[in-house]
This record gives structure tokens, C-alpha cells and sequence, in this order.
């Protein structure tokens, strides 16, 4: 059997010439990369402003499991099927980062016969989106640690900091360390640490900006921490918020590569899913929407998190809503959260599958909260049986909602053209879209309705400290953005080891933050790793490249 890379080093790639003038963008609107990708200037909005936006289909997933539910594959070969039925359709997804195609996880491009190409660029280097994210972040450390050096003219309480630096790889030893040692010349001593760049609050800035000019102004608003009298400090205070945006001037556009079938692919953004929103920038989403009639998305990890986030926060500052919503599942996934080991999954189950389904079921019930129409994924694995199918699809319609047999990553987009029937089926239906809460409610009511509504919680619980930090929130006027939840993608509960659909739980948040410039609350639950580690045994000991410059063991 074929490795992914090695499917992906066999594609017949377009142009990417090729490609933008197939989707309706002008050639003086691209901007080379090579010969296989490309940035779109921001000239084009001035072109498409007042043309109508097609249908949007989010790709989102029950929470998952080590037996793996294959989203972003469902998401590239659900492209790739609207395509053989005759839509003009596009996907948007996030940019993959170094330290997980290094350390465990490996690419993020799709997998099999459903996948984006040139695969080994998006995974390394891409356009250099990355690097700029890290540049601008760590252009405002250095200026944080310099005006302390300068005088201090701010009164910027060391003690009070929240800003660290970041980089795009996995190493623990950086989360916590200490800067400014060596003497006087070498600045003040404080404790720092570092966070993965796809952390930095830039990232999710550049995710939810509109333009450059909102890029530069939400970039003034971060607050790197807080002077003596307790009041927040901005990087627009240190005057720096132009020259990061002067950083971010290529990283804000676009980028379009293609599908291993040539259906355009839009790749821009890539925030966390747990402490951040989890999807593709606003503005390759809202740009696939004017040139095409069917654009598929995805949102990080599970339905109470990315998809979550991607309404309550991406839909309501992007003025947008998914026509529909195609949920992922393999029954792999489902046996699991009904207790099966992963060591035997191979063997069929249906009590256990239908124990498991019980997630599925919570997921389902949450995206008819938001009043968009839903259809289940189910995406295949040989080890399934008849007798788990046929169980799975009963059970879906049970519930109401359409279910496809999904075998994309085998077979390509002919392996989803069932699924893609369904989903333009869904599309034509009534979205009666509406979010989970109103932004002027208290942060309290808001982290209540999603705790209690979608995760299905008894109540909220608040440490002391979180208690304090909401209070101050409320002082400084900074309570009325959204709320983005910092929990475990493996259960709906903050406890990861409480698979399935579980219930009587309470939800603890342990601290709340603002990222004033993204514009949302961030309230921690559990243990969010913002600087992950490698493994004992990480992927980059896999990886390669020989003298012809052919990559081996990429993904």
C-alpha cells in the first residue's frame, strides 16, 4: 500500500496559473510561489465585493479518539466529490505546523486518495506564513523587554507580563525560562517562556481580520500585560502594532494550492483549536465563497470545540453561516468511546459501537442548536463490518439526520459523491442559523450556555483566581466579546478520560484571559499545552531526503 507522500509525489499537479483562472482570479491578482502555489493580492476584493457568496459547508467531527476520524481527509475528498457532480467547488483549510509534522501527528494535508498538493511544501515551509507570525510576535517581546530596559516611560509591571515568545517547533524546554541575564547590558531578569507559534494570539488575529487596515488595529489592541495601577498595557502603547503589521503585509493573503484532482484549495491560518478558534482565516473563507457555488471548511478537532467556535466566533465576525454541516465519524472511533481498546477494534462490536454513538448523538443534537442542517460522515475502514454499518446508518436516521458511507481516502472524490449528493440536498434546505449566546451577556452566562448547552454540563465551577480575573474584565469594559473555551478535545467534559456522552459533570475554569485583539475571552479549563514536547520517538527521526531531493517518511 501506497504512503500518503508517495501519492501525493505521483499527482499530475496544474499550473497554479492554471488553477486560479479555473476558479475566476485575474492573473495580476496572483502572486507566485513556485510553480504549484500562490498568494492572492488584496486587490481582488475591490473586484468581488458585490458578487454573491455561494453556499458554505462546515467539516467538523465527534471528539477524537487514537483510532483517528479523518476529517480533513473527509473535507479535501468532499471537495473533490461537488467537483465530479458538476459544482464549482473550492475547500479552506489551516495551515499545518512544524512542531506536530515533526513531533506526533505528523502532516495535516489529507490523507490517501484525498489530499492538498505540493503535500511536503504545505507541510514545511508553505508560503512563509509562519515565520511571519513568529517574527511579529517576537518583534513584541523584544520591544517589551526594551522599553522596560529604556526607563520604563509605561510603568509595565514585570510581574504582570502575558506576553511570551513563540516558535514553530515542539520543545518543552522553552515553556518555562528566564531572559535578561548576563548583566546590565543584557536588560532586567524576569521568567518567561515560550508558546508554539500557532498559539500566539497574531495567529488568531490574522485568522479574523477582514483587511489589513482591521489586521493593524486589532494588532494595537493586544494587551501584553499590565502597568502598576493595574491597568492594561497595549503593543499600540509601545508604538510597534504598524511595524508588525508591516511583517503580516504577504502573510494576510491567501494562499491556493489544489486537491490531488485539481479543485482549488484555499490554505491560510492555522490557530490552536483549544485555546484559540481552531479554523481557516475569514478572508480565504469569505474569498472561496465569491469565486465558487460550494466552498467546504473545516474546524479543529470535535464539535464542542472547533465547530463551536467556528459559530460563535468566526460566523458572527465574518458576517457568515454554513448552509450545512457534515459531521465525521468512523466506527473505529465510536467503539472506542464505547470502550473498546484500540488494540481491538478489528473485532466487530455493535454493543459497543452503539454505547459509542451516544457522542455522536450529543454532537448531533448541538449542531441542530444552531439551526443548520446536519449529515454524518461515516468515514470507512476495512475493518468494518456489515453488521456496524448497517447499525450506524439506522441509528443516524433514528436521530433524524442524513449519513453517507464515506470512502474518500481510497477511492478519492468518487468515494464521497454520495455524501456530496447529500450535502447539496442539505444545502437547498431552510438554515435557521443563530448563535448559542448574545456577546452582551456576562461572561459567566455565556461560558454557562456553552458549558451546560453543549457539553452538556450539570454547572460551571470558578477557581478563586478565575473569579478575580473575570471581575477585572468586567472593571476594564473588556466582558462583551465571545467566548472561547480552553478544554480537552477528547472529551465534551474537561476531563479526558471521560469518553462517550458523559453527564453529571461539572465544568472548572482554573484562569480567564482576554485576547483583546482577537477579540475574544479565553476561559482555561484542565491542562492546555500551548509549547507541546516531542515524543520518545518523534516523526522527525522518520523523516528524510535523498540526493535527488526526493522527501521520504513526511506522512
Amino acid at each position: 500500500m501506497k504512503t500518503d507522500i508517495q501519492i501525493a509525489q505521483e499527482a499530475k499537479m496544474k499550473p497554479i496559473m492554471e488553477i486560479a483562472k479555473d476558479v475566476g482570479i485575474n492573473e495580476d491578482e496572483v502572486e507566485l510561489y513556485g510553480k504549484y502555489k500562490a498568494k492572492i493580492d488584496l486587490s481582488i476584493w475591490d473586484r468581488l465585493k458585490d458578487k454573491k457568496e455561494g453556499k458554505l459547508v462546515l467539516v467538523t467531527a465527534i471528539n477524537p479518539t487514537p483510532a483517528g476520524e479523518g476529517k480533513s481527509t473527509t473535507t479535501v475528498g468532499l471537495g473533490q466529490a461537488l467537483a465530479r457532480l458538476g459544482k464549482k467547488s473550492a475547500i479552506a483549510l489551516r495551515e499545518p505546523s512544524l512542531g506536530p509534522v515533526f513531533g506526533v501527528k505528523g502532516g495535516a494535508a489529507g490523507g490517501g486518495y484525498a489530499q492538498v498538493v505540493p503535500m511536503e511544501d504545505i507541510n514545511l515551509h508553505f508560503t512563509g506564513d509562519m515565520h511571519a507570525i513568529t517574527a511579529a510576535n517576537n518583534l513584541l517581546s523584544a520591544a517589551i523587554d526594551n522599553h522596560i530596559t529604556q526607563g520604563n516611560s509605561l510603568g509595565i509591571d514585570m510581574r504582570q507580563i502575558v506576553w511570551k515568545r513563540v516558535m514553530d517547533m515542539n520543545d518543552r524546554a522553552l515553556r518555562e525560562v528566564v531572559v535578561g541575564l548576563g548583566g546590565k547590558a543584557n536588560g532586567f531578569v524576569r521568567q518567561d517562556g515560550f508558546m508554539i507559534t500557532v498559539a500566539s494570539e497574531i495567529m488568531a488575529i490574522l485568522c479574523l481580520a477582514t483587511d489589513l487596515k482591521d489586521l493593524k488595529e486589532r494588532l494595537s489592541r493586544i494587551i501584553i500585560g499590565y502597568n502598576y495601577d493595574d491597568k492594561p498595557v497595549t503593543a499600540g502603547d509601545l508604538k510597534v502594532h504598524g511595524a508588525m503589521a508591516l511583517l503580516l503585509k504577504d502573510a494576510i493573503k491567501p494562499n491556493l494550492v489544489q486537491t490531488l484532482e485539481n479543485t482549488p484549495a484555499f490554505i491560510h491560518g492555522g490557530p490552536f483549536a483549544n485555546i484559540a478558534h481552531g479554523c481557516n482565516s475569514i478572508m480565504a473563507t469569505k474569498l472561496g465563497l465569491k469565486l465558487v457555488d460550494y466552498l467546504v471548511t473545516e474546524a479543529g478537532f470535535g464539535a464542542d470545540l472547533g465547530a463551536e467556535k467556528f459559530m460563535d466566533i468566526k460566523c458572527r465576525y465574518a458576517g457568515i453561516s454554513p448552509s450545512a454541516v457534515v459531521i465525521v465519524a468512523t466506527i473505529r472511533a465510536l467503539k472506542m468511546h464505547g470502550g473498546v481498546k484500540k488494540t481491538e477494534l478489528a473485532t466487530e462490536n455493535v454493543p459497543a459501537m452503539e454505547k459509542g454513538f451516544d457522542n455522536l448523538r450529543k454532537h448531533i443534537e448541538n449542531i441542530k442548536k444552531f439551526g443548520v442542517p446536519a449529515i454524518v460522515a461515516i468515514n470507512r475502514f476495512v475493518t468494518d463490518t456489515d453488521a456496524e454499518i448497517a447499525r450506524l446508518l439506522e441509528l443516524c436516521r433514528m436521530e433524524g439526520v442524513e449519513a453517507s458511507l464515506c470512502e474518500v481516502w481510497e477511492k478519492g472524490g468518487e468515494g464521497g459523491e454520495e455524501l456530496a449528493a447529500k450535502v447539496i440536498e442539505a444545502c437547498e434546505k431552510e438554515s435557521n442559523f443563530k448563535f448559542m449566546y448574545d456577546v452582551n451577556e456576562s461572561i459567566k452566562e455565556k461560558i454557562g450556555k456553552i458549558a451546560k448547552e453543549i457539553y452538556g454540563a450539570k454547572g460551571v465551577v470558578y477557581t478563586a483566581k478565575a473569579e478575580k480575573e473575570i471581575k477585572r474584565l468586567e472593571d476594564l469594559g473588556l466582558d462583551k466579546y465571545p467566548i472561547c473555551m480552553a478544554k480537552t478535545q477528547y472529551s465534551l467534559s474537561d476531563n479526558p478520560e471521560l469518553i462517550g456522552r458523559p453527564e453529571g459533570f461539572d465544568i472548572t475554569v482554573k484562569e480567564v484571559r482576554v485576547s483583546a485583539g482577537a477579540g475574544f475571552i479565553v476561559a482555561l479549563t484542565g491542562d492546555i499545552m500551548v509549547m507541546p514536547g516531542l515524543p520518545k520517538v518523534p516523526a522527525a527521526e522518520k523523516i528524510d531526503i535523498d540526493e535527488n531531493g526526493v522527501i521520504t517518511g513526511l506522512f
